[in-house]
């Protein structure tokens, strides 16, 4: 009896072993994700906006980690020299990825869908309740597939009215400048976009050298985000109400439609101004050689003057150690200018949206991680390096009384922009910049609150406005005579272009026109960067004229053709949103 009663619990003991089962008291030391996905994975992750590229690292990797037994590697075709040779080749490969991060226009989806490169996420939606709160956002995204099914998730979703600036406090492409030097030059008056220069050209003089020695340029370009055009001369042109569409400048509130080749457009004349620029020596020479990180690290030294947007000159520069001695950016007014601001979008960015990877070797789990970043934690945590997001609850802010407030450690992340800053073992160790998500992804509009009433932005937290009033924002509101942020300041100033929210998406060249294209996108990228840095006005109007006659030869005429339908299209659509006015 007693021999058969060892027996027995040897026997299930050896049981319990092999099978991995736990005793009662035994101590499960498994993450969530462990315990939900006993398998470890590596997934890849196709992202075309993603500013680094490789394994996800520090923090972020740790909660994806815990939460869902994995890694992120991210593939980023937006610092790949050769991103269409490498879309290419992975999609000809049956392979984007296990998670894609992409637009959804020009018939990329449809394209996916009929390639059986995108997963239909339909029969994995049941306990997906953050995303089941979108069923509408992520029907209007999918029905770019021309087939039933839920293929794909849009980005930035948003709560307000579509006419409304999304923006919380600077419009998106206000010019910033260094606000201790314009001041100090004696707040010259801008009344156009080429009264910049002289200003820019004295704030330069007065700046000499960086924080580490570096000469000081008011300009520093970079043209890893160039597409259809030179990015930054078409962010100049949307001082003025235009947004660039391919080919085309649109007008969004008067509906004017420039092709940029036009010998006067506003596209040239972008290009003109930067030429005039670099002729002061306003320009950095290294700017056809760099990208958007390097162009980072001089802005966090202070060795640009110009910001062509204000997230990035405040969020680089402004930091508590520079604020500390009345230094920082700040917008600045141009009198005829009219700064584009984009609209909230209910239904969500199509332009930049989420899908799953047909070949994914666990579909289910690919869905539960969307699902995550839909939810109050998943948004804070891998919005934050990408438009103000607060960051993980406990480590970087905090829920009090009087409303939530920054912690130390926030403190140090988002004010004092610690580069250094070591994160706690528990959040995953690293430095706090190692450590942000490298999706470059925002799941909803960043004026959006959580569930609990919370805004998604530190800014918008009075516990963060008050920390931050510093010299340079109240000298801000002294020189224009003011107690309103900058976004309410133009806009009560009529000087912001408000583009209504809403879904819009362009659709696919014709194949025989699609290698007609890419030839186009070069040779305007290549003569605009040559137009900037011609020795001369003869040499600048002598590559102006190669190019156009070189896209003539091309056949532009048939794809700008495409593109001016398409904007009038988007026209019709943007008045739709804005109540059919004009």
């Amino acid at each position: 009896m007693k021999k058969s009663l060892v027996a027995t619990i040897s026997f299930l003991l050896s049981v319990c072993i092999l099978t991995g089962c736990r005793l009662p008291f035994s101590v499960d030391n498994r993450t969530e994700g462990e315990r939900k996905y006993p398998e470890f994975l590596t997934i890849d992750v196709y992202d075309t906006q993603a500013n680094t590229q490789g394994l996800q690292r520090g923090w972020f990797d740790k909660i994806v980690r815990d939460k869902f037994n994995m890694q992120l590697n991210i593939i980023s075709t937006n610092i790949d020299d050769n991103s269409d040779a490498t879309y290419e080749t992975m999609r000809a490969s049956g392979n984007l990825g296990d998670i894609i991060i992409t637009n959804v226009d020009h018939g990329r989806l449809s394209d996916l869908v009929r390639e059986g490169l995108v997963l239909d996420m339909t029969g994995y939606l049941e306990k997906c309740d953050n995303l089941n709160k979108f069923k509408d956002q992520i029907a209007v995204t999918s029905a770019f597939a021309g087939v039933d099914g839920n293929w794909a998730v849009p980005s930035e979703i948003a709560e307000y009215p579509a006419t409304e600036p999304s923006e919380a406090i600077e419009p998106t492409n206000a010019p910033t400048i260094r606000w201790d030097l314009y001041k100090r030059a004696g707040y010259p008056k801008v009344n156009t976009l080429e009264d910049l220069l002289p200003v820019l050209r004295k704030m330069q003089n007065l700046a000499i050298q960086s924080d580490i020695g570096r000469d000081v340029y008011a300009f520093s370009l970079f043209g890893d985000w160039d597409g259809a055009i030179m990015q930054n001369a078409g962010a100049l042109a949307s001082l003025y109400g235009y947004d660039p569409q391919e080919f085309i400048m649109l007008n969004p509130e008067t509906g004017e439609i420039q092709d940029i080749t036009d010998s006067d457009s506003i596209y040239f004349k972008m290009l003109h101004f930067l030429f005039e620029a670099n002729q002061m020596g306003l320009v950095d020479p290294d700017s056809p050689y760099q990208n958007y990180e390097t162009v980072a690290a001089k802005f966090r030294e202070g060795a640009v003057l110009y910001s062509f947007w204000p997230w990035m000159g405040e969020s680089l520069y402004n930091s508590d150690e520079h604020l500390a001695v009345g230094k920082g950016f700040a917008s600045i007014g141009i009198e005829d200018a009219s700064y584009i601001c984009w609209g909230n979008d209910p239904n969500g960015k199509q332009s930049f949206s989420i899908m799953v990877g047909q070949t994914t070797k666990d579909p289910q789990r690919m869905v539960d991680f969307i699902d995550w970043l839909y939810s109050d934690e998943g948004t804070e945590c891998c919005g934050s390096p990408t438009g103000d997001f607060r960051g993980p609850r406990s480590l970087t802010w905090e829920s009090t009384e009087d409303g939530p407030i920054l912690t130390q450690f926030g403190i140090d992340a988002f004010i004092t922009m610690d580069e250094n800053l070591e994160v706690p073992e528990e959040f995953g160790g690293g430095t706090w910049k190692e450590g942000v998500s490298a999706l470059n992804f925002k799941p909803v509009d960043m004026k959006n609150i959580d569930s609990d009433g919370v805004p998604f932005s530190y800014q918008a937290f009075d516990d963060y406005q008050e920390k931050t009033a510093s010299s340079i924002s109240d000298d801000w509101q002294r020189h224009y005579k003011t107690d309103k942020t900058p976004i309410e300041y133009f806009e009560e100033k009529e000087m912001i272009s408000v583009i209504p929210g809403t879904e819009w998406a362009a659709g696919d060249y014709p194949e025989y026109l699609k290698t007609v294209e890419l030839q186009c996108r070069q040779t305007v990228n290549d003569y605009s960067w040559k137009m900037v840095f011609a020795e001369s006005e003869e040499e600048f109007e002598i590559l102006k004229e190669t190019m156009i006659s070189t896209l003539v030869r091309l056949g532009s005429d048939k794809v700008v053709e495409i593109n001016r339908e398409n904007a009038k299209n988007r026209y019709e659509i943007l008045r739709n949103a804005a109540g059919g006015k004009s």
